[in-house]
């Protein structure tokens, strides 16, 4: 186990339930509106990879959860979790750049959003890997920033289909 992952618990299970709750919101919330988000690709696209940011975060914070995870252990399966989340943020980046709307703008910007709490989880999965605890730090605040760009991501979607 890595030194001091036990110290985490708390954090990952408040983390686990609140980025779940807010992941089903997130669902919930979209639902109402799904006829009129799907009509946009780049929309749908951020909206997925804004949800599975959280799906990350619920995922990194359930794998801190298990006793006696070895780092590499933990390292790989967080690796594997952003690997996958970041599919997600790679189609949405494609179909931002591939929207032609004159009103679409910041089209670097909101890829690059979107990358950040993959990025910091993949960072993360690197340090732990090696056993270095300062990649739990790199963890906390992948989780963090999955939370912000998903809530972030979701309100510009709900927001953006009513124009």
């Amino acid at each position: 186990m890595i030194e001091g992952l036990e110290l985490w618990s708390e954090f990952n299970v408040a983390m686990v339930g609140a980025t779940a709750a807010l992941a089903g919101l997130v669902i919930v919330a979209s639902s109402v509106n799904i006829a009129e988000i799907v009509k946009t690709r780049s929309l749908t696209a951020r909206l997925a990879a804004g949800i599975a940011a959280l799906v990350l975060a619920i995922v990194g914070s359930g794998i801190g959860l298990v006793p006696n995870m070895s780092p590499a252990w933990f390292g790989i399966l967080l690796g594997f979790a952003a690997v996958g989340a970041g599919f997600f943020q790679v189609q949405a980046t494609r179909a931002i750049f591939a929207d032609h709307d004159p009103a679409a703008q910041a089209k670097l910007a909101k890829s690059i959003f979107g990358f950040l709490p993959i990025a910091a989880y993949v960072a993360g999965a690197v340090v732990t890997t090696v056993g270095h605890p300062a990649g739990l730090f790199l963890v906390a605040a992948g989780c963090i920033l999955a939370i912000v760009t998903g809530i972030v991501v979701s309100w510009v979607a709900l927001v953006e289909v009513l124009r």
